[in-house]
């Protein structure tokens, strides 16, 4: 059974270009229980992917170290990754996906690929980040379209 759920995305304007993650967490309800958008400077889109990903495992570690976790991505590279599926040839990625690995026990995590139309939370969360990074800002929760009650 899975306690949360995770949505994250990442995305560059440029490849490389300016990079941002964002990410939430839901319950099985679907409340929102956290948000977090991450600049990230000059990034790669799937460094940003990674960074929305590891962004999210640290929500839920915060939240609930012992819980099982789905997570939900449009990037079908991390999540095949993540999942064992795909080889990781890419030393950054190699490093990232390590990581990741180390923030819950990979027993928790599930990873689930979802149409990008159906991760615009997150989606909208790794603009935010973006756009703080073209600013040379930090994210201000504040000032976020999402915000958790």
């Amino acid at each position: 059974m899975t306690d949360l759920i995770v949505e994250a995305d990442g995305g560059s304007r440029g490849n490389p270009g300016i990079a941002g993650a964002g990410a939430l967490v839901r319950d099985q309800e679907g409340e929102l229980l956290a948000v977090k958008a991450v600049p990230l400077g000059r990034a790669s889109n799937n460094v940003a992917e990674y960074a929305g990903l590891i962004a999210g495992l640290e929500l839920v570690r915060d939240i609930d170290p012992q819980a099982s976790v789905e997570v939900r991505m449009d990037s079908k590279l991390v999540v095949e990754q993540m999942s064992g599926r795909w080889k990781i040839k890419h030393e950054d990625m190699k490093r990232l996906a390590h990581q990741a690995s180390q923030i819950l026990s990979p027993i928790q995590v599930t990873y689930t690929w979802i149409p990008r139309a159906d991760n615009g939370d997150a989606d909208r969360l790794s603009n935010e980040a973006m756009d703080a990074s073209a600013a040379g800002t930090e994210w201000d929760p504040a000032e976020s379209a999402l915000r958790v009650r």
